[in-house]
């Protein structure tokens, strides 16, 4: 599976609020959450490159926000 890198970028640049307000109350770190983001970018967007609690972050957090329309 791979991501698509623009939505992934315009989330990571332009929908950080998003990524802040699905975070709260979890105990993840917004940056965090981020950091498994531009690791996916700096890697063409390959999923299978991330660790096991990186799929997980990446699951949790940016899959709903990738599938959905910016607010």
């Amino acid at each position: 599976m791979k991501v698509d890198l623009d939505v992934m970028k315009n989330l990571l640049s332009k929908r950080g609020d998003e990524i802040e307000k699905s975070v709260a109350g979890t105990g993840y770190l917004v940056k965090t959450v981020m950091g498994v983001g531009t690791f996916l970018l700096d890697n063409e967007g390959d999923i299978d490159l991330l660790t096991a609690k990186q799929k997980a972050t990446f699951e949790r957090f940016l899959l709903p926000l990738l599938e959905e329309p910016p607010r």
